[in-house]
């Protein structure tokens, strides 16, 4: 979410300092294609931080917030599905023919207190197959929402899932068999709000009972659960967070028996992030994202630097329990000096991992809304677990008519919009990515789409 006057604002963030491995002597695979990027949601925004999720039957569904004049910039469209509903809002579009084409956007659960941070999944694995679950913040005190439609996407149910009372911030959301997840924190405290009667019920457990001095300000930025039942949880954990200059570790927190109780492990820690001269807290921080594919194998992508304000990079690794981990490698190819953030993973098969991340090769950003930045979202797969990484496929690309976005010098926009992005696998095993991106970090942006060819 963006500033709110009751707490402080917070961005994903988890990092590491590393040692970069090199790569196996596996062929890679070869690279992918994508379709031109499409625009999703409304033609002048502002829509910020998107997520996406598909289901085996054909349906991709994204969601995100929606604003009207954020920041009293009078930006933003009104929703014509809820024109009374607050700024901002979660709104939900959804394809029904793999995202080749897609519906309107709608407002997911009308409300007139602000939304934030919305999360999507889907349950292919719970008797329906395709129930679809979403998860936001409402109102002042940051109350936790996660809403559950059967018929895929038309209507949600919403149920508050947290009695706290406080204000809390990021979340991740994961669901299978019928077990459903939701992670969050209030500065030094982290919990999890636990379903497994598919979202009918809710109990609420700390992971972690403080994270103080170990872990700082722990941000959730990643949620997935195996074939047996075992969650896995990333966490940014944020030391000296009142300026977010400390050392961040990344870290993952695992259950295997409901939530009951809980293991935690450090796969990394990063230096500082460089500053991005904007008023989120810790926006280009490092941040650490997480999947698991068919054979149980759990798998971590992060950004991270090893010196305070550094430029930093994307990393990879893999761990049969989400305990212990493989040395790092670093999957991307833009030239060093070149600032990596924002990662997106997801799995599937044995050892189809997929990850996408966002960096500025095309136009270094030195932050305070610098006119030269050239941010691009950039995409890698292997089909060995990562042993081998295909060469990078370029998503984003210029499109007439957007403010923020430019042909030359060098291709790129000014800068990432939303504290994530995600990509997915949808019934073709296809990978669908979903981004933000816009003129600065107050906007108007928008989110932009495409599907793998």
């Amino acid at each position: 979410m963006r500033a709110r006057s009751t707490f402080i604002p917070a961005v994903v963030a988890l990092c590491a300092t590393l040692l970069v491995a090199g790569g196996a002597s596996a062929v890679p695979p070869p690279a992918a294609t994508f379709s031109a990027p499409a625009r999703l949601g409304f033609a002048a925004g502002d829509d910020w931080e998107p997520a996406i999720a598909a289901d085996h039957l054909r349906h991709v569904y994204a969601v995100w917030s929606h604003y009207t004049d954020y920041a009293g910039g009078a930006t933003g469209e009104i929703d014509p599905s809820c024109p009374t509903c607050a700024s901002p809002h979660t709104v939900i579009q959804i394809s029904n023919d793999n995202g080749a084409t897609w519906g309107a956007p709608h407002v997911l659960a009308p409300s007139d207190a602000r939304q934030d941070d919305p999360q999507v999944v889907v349950d292919a694995s719970d008797g329906a197959g395709t129930t679809v679950y979403a998860a936001y913040m409402q109102g002042n005190k940051s109350s936790l929402f996660v809403a559950r439609s059967d018929d895929f996407g038309q209507t949600f149910v919403p149920v508050l899932v947290e009695p706290i009372q406080r204000g809390l911030d990021k979340i991740a959301l994961a669901a299978r068999g019928g077990d459903v997840y939701l992670v969050y924190h209030s500065q030094q405290k982290i919990w999890a709000s636990v379903s497994h009667d598919r979202g009918t019920s809710w109990t609420v457990v700390q992971p972690i009972h403080n994270t103080n001095s170990t872990f700082g300000v722990s941000l959730p930025s990643g949620a997935a659960i195996d074939s047996n039942g075992v969650a896995y949880f990333s966490w940014n954990g944020v030391n000296r967070p009142g300026q977010a200059k400390g050392t961040i570790s990344l870290y993952v927190t695992k259950t295997a028996d409901g939530g009951t109780t809980w293991t935690t492990s450090i796969v990394a820690q990063s230096a500082a992030p460089p500053p991005c001269g904007c008023a989120g807290w810790d926006f280009w921080g490092a941040q650490m994202a997480i999947a698991v594919d068919a054979q149980d194998q759990v798998y971590a992508a992060w950004n991270a630097n090893a010196v305070s304000k550094g430029a930093q990079r994307l990393y990879f690794a893999r761990s049969s329990d989400g305990e212990s981990w493989s040395d790092p490698i670093d999957v991307s190819l833009a030239p060093t000096g070149s600032n990596n953030a924002f990662p997106a993973i997801v799995a599937a098969g044995d050892g189809d991992v997929r990850v996408a991340w966002m960096d500025d090769r095309n136009g270094f950003d030195a932050g305070a809304d610098d006119p030269a930045a050239r941010w691009n979202v950039y995409y890698r797969h292997s089909s060995d677990a990562g042993l081998s990484w295909s060469a990078e496929t370029q998503l984003s690309a210029y499109v007439a008519g957007y403010t923020y976005k430019f042909a030359q010098p060098a291709d790129g926009y000014l800068q990432p919009y939303g504290d994530y992005f995600e990509i997915d696998i949808n019934a073709d095993g296809q990978t669908v990515a979903l981004w933000g991106e816009g003129n600065s970090y107050v906007g108007p942006g928008n989110v932009w789409y495409a599907r793998e060819e």
